[in-house]
This record gives structure tokens, sequence and C-alpha cells, in this order.
């Protein structure tokens, strides 16, 4: 996760790379470290997200479940289509919003 930055009540993070069982560790620790502060809401702009397996998606919805406990918020923005056929496929767009920009995302936040 590189360019970490606040927008208001928001923290955006951009996640590049793949996300798979080898890097699945290291989300899983950054996503918790973020929903942990004093933001309300976590975005993750993962358009430069490579690839995305199952371990993948798992610190998504683990990243989604922490937020939740730390009564944050914790979405997606500009899904590559690759990522949003996994999040529909599994369901996973019904718990983990996912939006075009991360400014649609950042105001769903804060609206």
């Amino acid at each position: 996760m590189t360019d970490v930055t606040v927008a208001g009540p928001c923290v955006i993070a951009r996640v590049s790379g793949e996300m798979d069982f080898t890097t699945r560790p290291y989300f899983q620790e950054r996503i918790a470290e973020l929903t942990a502060g004093d933001q309300r809401c976590t975005v993750l702009d993962v358009s430069r997200v490579t690839f995305c397996d199952s371990a993948g998606l798992s610190a998504l919805l683990m990243g989604r479940r922490q937020a939740d406990k730390d009564k944050t918020g914790l979405v997606v923005a500009c899904v590559p289509q690759h990522l949003q056929r996994i999040l529909e496929m599994t369901g996973s767009d019904q718990v983990l919003p996912a939006y075009d920009s991360v400014a649609e995302a950042v105001a769903s936040c804060t609206g």
C-alpha cells in the first residue's frame, strides 16, 4: 500500500500489485492499522491491483470485518474489471461497497 492520504474524516490508501496468499498478511496488517485510526472511513483505491485470488479477497473481507469492529467504514474505489468480477461472483460486493471513484467513496463516507 502506497500513497496514504487523509481527506476530511477519511483515510485513502492506494493498493497496488498482487493481492494473493503471499501478500495477504501484509495487506491484513496494513488495513487493520488504517481502520484503527481516528478516521471515520478507510477508502482503498484498488485501481492498481493486477491480480487478486481468494486470499486477497479474504484480506479485504477481514479488513471490512475489522473496520466494523473499530466502528469505522471500509470501502473500495476504482475497482478494475477483474476484481469487480470476483466481488460479484462471490457476493462480496454485498458487504464491501465499491465506488467508481475515490471522490464518490469519500462522499459516501462523509454524507
